[in-house]
């Protein structure tokens, strides 16, 4: 692959790294000549030197940032590879507004957009002040207000709104503090993971992507963004998705 935006021996971050995508993008970084390191962070230890994260415990997130500062790690690349469409019987995604539960409401916003606010508040200041640098979290195309035209799936839609709105705040002051990084949102498509694969029946045929093409086509998304697209969401294929 090659990524060409982050020097040399750069250190990126990848964080749900046990989830089907995070793990592409562990893999695709760690044989990317560019980064000299990929620390793994997930729920269940993936990278067992940096320990666990658990982005609805803000403990976590704030210890293995501490950790990373500690060691002297200023990352050029932090991935945010996280994201809940349904658990089970206590969420899943509504076909009508009679469906509303404020208990999945909850668990999506705490997963979905809470949680990525946290990562966004301790690993944020990691970022080196000078060298381009990029902080890109998984969001979605159904989570844009304009391009909602079929309703439903409500818990999810509006967790994604959320974390759009999260993205675009946070670029305001990070231009402030870090005038060289960009921070943005990321839409893969449908990918063939366990987040997508109850709902898989109507994706058309071409549209439902291998995670580890999903994770090459967001990467070169990223090797590509400029300091004026901070604070966007981008499509697999560099397009801009609207609010």
């Amino acid at each position: 692959m090659g990524l060409t935006g982050f020097g040399t021996d750069a250190v990126a971050v990848v964080i749900g790294a046990s989830g089907g995508i995070g793990h592409a993008f562990t893999t695709a970084l760690a044989s990317d000549p560019a980064f000299q390191q990929v620390v793994a962070l997930s729920r269940s230890g993936a990278d067992a030197g940096h320990g666990r994260i658990d982005i609805t415990d803000e403990d976590s997130i704030a210890a293995c940032a501490a950790q990373l500062r500690d060691e002297g790690i200023a990352p050029r690349l932090i991935l945010l590879a996280t994201g809940i469409l349904h658990d089970g019987d206590a969420l899943q995604p509504e076909k009508t507004w009679r469906d509303i539960d404020a208990t999945a409401l909850g668990r999506a916003f705490a997963v979905n957009a809470t949680g990525p606010a946290l990562v966004a508040k301790h690993f944020l200041p990691l970022l080196p002040r000078r060298e381009r640098s990029v902080f890109a979290a998984l969001s979605a195309r159904i989570g844009s207000i304009e391009d909602n035209r079929l309703g439903g799936w409500i818990a999810y839609r509006a967790s994604k709104a959320a974390l759009n709105m999260i993205v675009r705040t946070l670029s305001v002051e990070l231009a402030r503090r870090h005038p060289a990084a960009i921070i943005a949102g990321l839409h893969p498509g449908t990918v063939d993971t366990a987040l997508s694969r109850p709902f898989q029946g109507n994706v058309p045929d071409g549209k439902l992507f291998d995670p580890d093409d999903a994770a090459r086509r967001l990467l070169a998304v990223v090797d590509g963004l400029q300091r004026d697209d901070s604070g966007s969401v981008f499509a697999y294929d560099g397009s801009r998705i609207p609010f």
